[in-house]
Parts: structure tokens; sequence; C-alpha cells
């Protein structure tokens, strides 16, 4: 399809909400000092760069066939005057440009999304869904990463998406019936998969999750992470 230039850049609009520096400890902290988030005037320009580089003819260009992808460091309202030419469209020099959102749920909660179906429901649709539409206009927009996993489904407030790897303590029995669980999760899909069609495409992460949710302590409700156990819990609404 395309390369997206960098990972989930650590902007200053995602370093305060994350706590970075307390979520992630440094493995050697004299190395660390000074470590701090990353602006946007200079994110912009490192994308500029790396697209005249990907499209460069002498260096084996990415065909323009293939899409070379940004992802908005957290804030995806920074981008609307990017790569814009005088009519305030698209600049003719950029050529099949993607725009790469990651939302998930935790992230909804850090922003004050109440823990309840109906506070997900809410966000979502109030949130989420105007936010893919406006965003359209300026480019084609995929949601890179998303998934099902919230807090009430791990019975506890993960501050997050926070686990015991980052020293939260989670639940240690589940507070939701299958049944209870399984409604949650629809509920959740189907109201993410009707918000991210105002788009052009998604990414579940992740197929595939190594964790034993089951067995190890601490870990009820990640398994919402794992598209195969989703799909295999019937966890998304069934389609017509």
């Amino acid at each position: 399809m395309g390369i997206e230039i960098i990972d989930e850049p650590n902007t200053t609009t995602s370093w305060p909400m994350m706590n970075v520096t307390e979520r992630y400890k440094a493995v050697d902290p004299e190395l660390a000092e000074g470590t701090g988030p990353i602006a946007f005037d200079w994110l912009k320009n490192f994308y500029i760069t790396a697209y005249h580089r990907l499209r460069d003819e002498n260096k084996g260009a990415l065909p323009t066939s293939k899409a070379v992808v940004f992802h908005d460091g957290f804030d995806i309202d920074q981008w609307k005057d990017f790569m814009r030419g005088e009519d305030g469209g698209l600049a003719p020099e950029f050529e099949n440009v993607i725009l790469d959102t990651h939302q998930y749920l935790m992230t909804a909660e850090m922003m004050g999304c109440p823990q309840t179906v109906e506070g997900y429901d809410d966000f979502v649709k109030n949130t989420y869904v105007p936010m893919i539409a406006e965003m359209s206009e300026y480019f084609p927009v995929i949601v890179g990463e998303w998934c099902l996993f919230n807090s009430v489904g791990c019975g506890v407030d993960t501050h997050g998406g926070q686990s015991v790897l980052n020293g939260e303590e989670g639940a240690h029995a589940e507070t939701l019936s299958a049944e209870e669980k399984r409604a949650l999760y629809q509920g959740v899909a189907e109201s993410q998969l009707n918000a991210w069609s105002n788009g052009s495409g998604f990414y579940y992460w992740n197929y595939k999750l190594l964790t034993d949710t089951v067995n190890t302590p601490g870990w009820i409700g990640w398994d919402a992470w794992d598209l195969g156990r989703c799909i295999a819990q019937n966890w998304f609404p069934v389609q017509q």
C-alpha cells in the first residue's frame, strides 16, 4: 500500500497526557536526560523532507501508486494547513498522501470520556465521527490502530491502558459475565466501525496477542487487543 514515515511521534500534545517519563522509566537515566516531546513545526518539516526523499527518482523512488503515510502525532487538527497549495487543496508537488490517526477508547478515557458503555458510545459518535469526516476533506484518513479494549472490560481503571508492566494492578476476577462482556464489546465495536466508515480504511490492533490473559494474573480484559480472540468470542456485531 505504501510507507508510513514514522509511527506515533510523541508530540507536545501527547507527551503530558501520556506522562511519558513516569509511564516508561528510563533504563539509563543519564542517557535519557533532556528527553522531551516533538514540536509540530519540526515534525512537519521532517515529514516533508521524508516525502521528497521517498519520491526522489534518482534514488529508486517510491512510485506514486504507493502512498506516503504520515501519523498525526495524536493531534489530528494540526494537519489542516499541511501540504496545502494556494487554492487550499493538496499542493501539486505532493501525490498520494494519507493521514494516519490512532484512536483508542483508553485514550478517550484519558481525555475525560466516562468509563461506561453510554460514555464510550457518546464519545465515539460526538468526537470520532465528526473528526474523521472533517479531516477527510483534507486528506484520505485511515485509522491505523484501534481496538475494543476499554477499562470497563478490564474491571478496573487502566489509566490509559497501563498494565502490570507499568505497575498497575489489574482485576483479580471478572466483573462482567460473558453475556455482559459480549454486549459491551459488540456495542463499542459497532460505534467505532460506524465512525471509521467516514474515512478511507482502518486496521485493528492487533491480530494476535501472545500474553495469556486467562491464566496470567492482572491481565483480565486485555484479550480485547487480540482480533482472533474477539472474533472467536463473538465480540463484533453480527453483519447482515
